[in-house]
């Protein structure tokens, strides 16, 4: 299972309901993927094909979701 979060633009944010207990958030958009990790600040875990661009845009729109991608790992994990 990977809840949609949020979309912006032509990034989507998701998580996976079975991946690592750390809070982070995916970001997909149609040239490839990132991992961020939210704590203990938002930064890079893993790119898979996007540009620096596309890495600078992704982490702002994740900055730009921060408390609604939070209140929803809350929601779903319980903790």
């Amino acid at each position: 299972m990977a809840p949609t979060i949020a979309r912006d633009g032509q990034f989507r944010l998701f998580f996976f309901s079975r991946e690592e207990p750390r809070i982070h958030v995916h970001v997909a958009h149609p040239d490839g993927e990132a991992k961020f990790w939210m704590t203990p600040d938002v930064h890079l875990a893993v790119n898979m094909g996007l540009s620096p661009t596309q890495l600078r845009q992704a982490q702002a729109v994740v900055l730009a979701h921060q408390q609604e991608i939070e209140d929803a790992w809350q929601r779903h994990f319980g903790s």
